[in-house]
C-alpha cells in the first residue's frame, strides 16, 4: 500500500499541474491578457514552448501515468475498502476505470510531444464515428459525460469528499476551509463542462452531425460567445485553479 499511497500522491500533483495551467490560460483569455481557452492538449502545447519543455512533459507524463494507476488500481481492486474505506459501488468502478484509462492516454501524449510528435488525431473527422456503431459509441460517451457531471453535482451535496480527510488531526481550520471551498469550486466548473460537453455529443449523435462534437476548449469559446460569456468563462477558470488547489491539497493531505 506504501508505494500505491506515493503513486496516488504523484498523480494528484501531476492533474493538478494540468488544471492549475488550464484555469489560469483560461483566466487571462477570459480578461483579454492574453493566454488562450485551453484543453489539455493545449495545456501540453504550452508546457512544450517552456523552457525545457520537453524535460517538462516528460516529468509530467510519469505523474499523469501514476494518477492512471491509481485510478485503475481503485476500479479494479478497490484499494480503500481493503484499508477500512466504504467499497465502491460498479458505477464509480467503472467511471474510475475509464478515467484511468483517459489519463493514460494524456501521459502517452505528453510522451510523444516530448518527442516532437504533435497529435494528428481529429475525432470530428473520424470515419469511425460516420458508422451506425460509431454513432452508439458517440452517444454512449456522451451519457458518460453527462453522468459524469451529475456525479460532481451530487458531491457537492453530499460532501462525502470531506471523509477522505482525516479533518479531525487537522487543527488547522483555515486549511480545512480551503479544502473544502477549493472542492467546491472545482466540482462546480467541473461539473458544468463535464455536462455540455456530454449534451453536444449525445446531440451530435442523435443529429449524425459530427462538427456538433465539442472538446473543452470548444466548450470554453461557447461559454464566452453566450450573455455574459466573459464573466462565466472567468468564473469558470477560477473554479478550475480552485480545483488544481484541492488536487495539491489530496496530494498532501487525502487518507488512503
Amino acid at each position: 500500500m506504501s508505494a500505491l499511497r506515493k503513486i496516488a500522491r504523484t498523480g494528484y500533483i501531476a492533474k493538478g499541474v494540468i488544471y492549475t495551467v488550464t484555469g489560469i490560460l483560461t483566466f487571462m483569455a477570459a480578461i483579454n491578457l492574453g493566454g488562450k481557452r485551453a484543453g489539455k492538449e493545449e495545456v501540453l502545447a504550452f508546457i512544450e514552448k517552456q523552457h525545457l519543455g520537453s524535460i517538462l512533459l516528460l516529468l509530467l507524463a510519469i505523474g499523469l501515468l501514476c494518477y492512471a494507476i491509481w485510478r485503475i488500481a481503485q476500479a479494479l481492486v478497490d484499494p480503500q475498502e481493503k484499508n477500512g474505506g466504504k467499497s465502491k459501488n460498479k458505477g464509480q468502478r467503472f467511471a474510475l476505470f475509464i478515467s484511468g484509462i483517459s489519463y493514460l492516454g494524456l501521459s502517452g501524449l505528453s510522451v510523444l510531444r516530448a518527442g516532437g510528435t504533435e497529435s494528428t488525431s481529429s475525432i470530428k473527422h473520424s470515419s469511425i464515428l460516420t458508422t451506425e456503431t460509431g454513432l452508439w459509441i458517440l452517444a454512449g460517451v456522451g451519457l458518460i459525460f453527462v453522468g459524469r457531471g451529475i456525479y460532481q453535482i451530487t458531491r457537492l451535496f453530499k460532501t462525502n469528499f470531506h471523509r477522505k480527510f482525516d479533518f479531525e488531526s487537522m487543527t488547522d481550520e483555515k486549511k480545512r476551509k480551503i479544502i473544502k471551498n477549493s472542492a467546491y469550486m472545482g466540482m462546480t466548473s467541473r461539473a458544468i463542462i463535464f455536462l455540455i460537453i456530454g449534451f453536444f455529443a449525445l446531440k451530435a449523435a442523435i443529429t449524425t452531425n459530427l462538427s456538433e462534437i465539442k472538446t473543452t476548449s470548444d466548450v470554453f469559446q461557447f461559454i464566452e460567445t453566450s450573455t455574459w460569456g466573459s464573466f462565466q468563462l472567468g468564473m469558470i477558470s477560477i473554479g478550475f485553479i480552485g480545483y488544481a488547489i484541492y488536487m495539491f491539497l489530496s496530494a498532501k493531505y487525502r487518507s488512503f
